[in-house]
């Protein structure tokens, strides 16, 4: 099958970060670009080089798919470790393996610990658990790729505990543009739901105190949903059984017509399938169909089950994001929970990693009259947090022309070059956690950084970067910057060299004041104009003719 150009620069890239030594690396891509094709079609080379690969996932119905895809892709079929079945004495070169059965002492020590030339995870944000972990320990030698959704800054931080590397993301915002994914909407309902009383359960809300915070609000939801999506394909999650039980009853007392799946539903794939065709508008379920479940017509989301764990709530929304003839976009139903803690998901966690600029979406989502492109949200969000940076950033200016320091605060140059990569910057792996090199430190220092308050070598060595190749390009430099923007010029990081130093020349040239009829505020230099080339004696000729 032919590959679209991410999925096959993501294979690229991986073998890549695999030969330059990162044996432990990470995939990012968002639910529904083909994760599974890129790690079949990847497993397919590493068996044509005489490799052995192991996949793993935490569920039966994930591995099923797993060796599935993989035989109607490649032609390659697999050996399955779970339960009963074993692949010791198989001669296949691909092993389809549950976690729940390989992290067995007995079941692990049967294979050498190197058996397998490389180890494929699929969900790769389960990796940190023990059992995982003690599968990863005994086949140690191992390459391994993790794959995954698209993680927050926590998971990255966690997951850059044992990742050495992110060998390449494709971020949901790109695949949407590029035409793989349906376009988001999110409409914000004006109902408030108190979650206060809500305990923590092993990082998120307790979902039996979710259930019961959530009962008193089920026949006002039920009504939002009959103004927003009565003519919609639905899909609902909620905390619990009895909680998701109670809520299909209810819609269809309302008009819908719903139903509801659960772990011990004997007719789920009976259910499932009469869904997919129409017969039900709507499908209630308790966390069931967050993974390894399609249905590309379905174009409305609804969570009832509030979560802090950006993974999750990717995974939910996930159902839902696919393409489908007819479907224009996906609508997300979001509503105002109030909670004392902030680090709950809304729409916005799933376009931006940015704090700042997620929050602001939230409540220019929230002010909305109606449903809002998440797209056009994130840049006005933005735009509206760049706008408070300036004016915290003016502060800032006003208090260093006090302390008169010869070199650039950071801060400063990166609002100044307007470069948002350096100013969202959060480390993800280990060496980038820890602090700037005296390397890095003098390098910086050197180039008219301050370096004092970069808090992290992985901070260090973008900037540096980003210096390296200001100067390539004939940019202002930091000094150029801190001089002209101390006496008010805008953006003065937009301007190359020579514009830059035209103006110091022109106030060194005036006994250091402004020269007349210029204003700073208001200023923006020439472009640089490249002088027309002519052909003299071309024009000899004509001319003596």
């Amino acid at each position: 099958m032919s590959l679209r150009p991410y999925q096959q620069e993501s294979i690229d890239r991986i073998q890549e970060e695999w030969k330059s030594g990162h044996k432990k690396i990470l995939l990012v891509l968002p639910t529904g670009t083909g994760k599974t094709v890129v790690f079949t079609k990847l497993t397919e080379e590493l068996v044509k080089q005489g490799k052995r690969v192991l996949i793993m996932a935490h569920r039966g119905e994930l591995l099923e798919q797993a060796a599935d895809k993989l035989f109607k892709i490649t032609g390659l079929r697999a050996a399955v470790e779970k339960a009963e079945s074993t692949s010791i004495d198989s001669f296949y070169r691909v092993v389809v393996g549950s976690v729940q059965t390989l992290q067995k002492e007995k079941r692990l020590n049967q294979f050498e610990p190197d058996f397998f030339d490389a180890i494929i995870v699929d969900e790769a944000h389960h990796i940190l658990t023990d059992s995982y972990q003690r599968i990863m320990d005994h086949f140690k030698d191992a390459d391994v790729l993790g794959v995954t959704a698209t993680p927050d800054r926590s998971d990255m931080r966690n997951l850059g505990e044992y990742f050495d590397s992110l060998a390449y993301e494709y971020s949901l915002p790109a695949a949407i543009k590029e035409g793989y994914l349906s376009p988001i909407k999110a409409l914000t309902i004006p109902l408030t739901l108190d979650l206060t009383g809500v305990k923590q359960q092993a990082g998120d809300f307790s979902t039996k105190d979710l259930g019961t915070a959530l009962d008193p609000y089920l026949y006002q939801i039920a009504d939002e949903m009959v103004k927003q999506c009565k003519d919609r394909k639905t899909v609902v999650f909620l905390p619990l059984v009895k909680t998701s039980q109670k809520f299909k009853d209810i819609l269809n007392s309302k008009g819908f017509r719903c139903a509801e799946v659960n772990g011990e539903s004997e007719d789920r794939k009976e259910v499932l399938q009469d869904f997919d065709k129409g017969k039900y508008n709507v499908l209630c379920n308790s966390m069931l169909l967050t993974e390894g479940w399609d249905c590309p017509t379905v174009d409305t989301i609804v969570v009832l089950r509030p979560t802090k764990v950006r993974a999750l709530y990717s995974q939910m929304v996930g159902r839902g994001t696919r393409l489908s003839p007819g479907k224009k976009e996906l609508l997300i139903l979001d509503f105002l929970w109030h909670t004392e803690r902030l680090e709950l998901c809304h729409p916005a966690s799933l376009i931006t990693k940015n704090d700042e600029v997620a929050k602001k979406m939230t409540e220019n989502i929230a002010d909305a009259d109606g449903a809002v492109d998440l797209e056009e949200a994130e840049q006005q969000a933005t735009e509206d947090v760049a706008t408070e940076r300036e004016d915290s950033l003016a502060e800032q200016l006003a208090a260093m022309k006090k302390r008169k320091r010869k070199l650039v605060d950071p801060l400063q140059f990166e609002m100044s070059i307007q470069d948002s990569d350096l100013t969202d910057y959060v480390p993800e792996f280990g060496y980038q956690m820890g602090p700037p090199t005296k390397k890095q430190t003098a390098a910086l220092e050197k180039l008219g950084i301050f370096p004092d308050e970069i808090e992290n070598a992985g901070k260090a060595e973008l900037l540096l970067d980003r210096l390296n190749k200001r100067r390539d390009a004939g940019l202002a430099t930091p000094k150029q910057i801190r001089f002209l923007e101390g006496r008010n010029f805008q953006h003065v990081g937009t301007w190359n060299f020579d514009s830059a130093n035209s103006m110091i020349k022109r106030i060194a040239a005036n006994g250091w004041r402004t020269p007349r009829g210029v204003k700073p505020a208001e200023f923006k230099p020439a472009e640089k104009r490249e002088i027309p080339k002519y052909d003299f004696d071309a024009m000899v000729k004509n001319f003596a003719g």
